[in-house]
């Protein structure tokens, strides 16, 4: 399992908006084969600024499933218009609490 976290800046003013879009979106996203669950996060400190955290079998199935298909540019259609820049996105794995597991 791999954790992509996508750090997002949206147009101050359009939060409200970008909050709706990706509740249209999500859906696309979370059905994406592969995507194991999906959650956005929002600034307290910074109310213009989202964390996307979503969960994926693998790299690829984020990459071949979602980034390389129509889903993306459904869901890039949505949401996009909101950012301010484009979003940071990284893929973390989990680092085991004892040795060996």
């Amino acid at each position: 399992m791999v954790l992509e976290v996508a750090l997002i800046d949206v147009v101050p003013g359009q939060e409200e908006a970008f909050t709706a879009a990706y509740r249209e979106a999500v859906r696309t996203l979370g059905e994406t084969p592969g995507c194991r669950s999906v959650r956005m996060t929002r600034g307290i400190e910074s109310p213009s600024r989202f964390v996307l955290l979503v969960e994926w079998d693998s790299v690829a199935a984020h990459e071949e499933n979602f980034r390389a298909t129509e889903r993306f540019t459904t869901w890039r259609s949505l949401i996009g218009p909101h950012f301010a820049a484009p979003p940071v996105v990284e893929h973390f794995e989990d680092v085991p609490a004892t040795a060996g597991g």
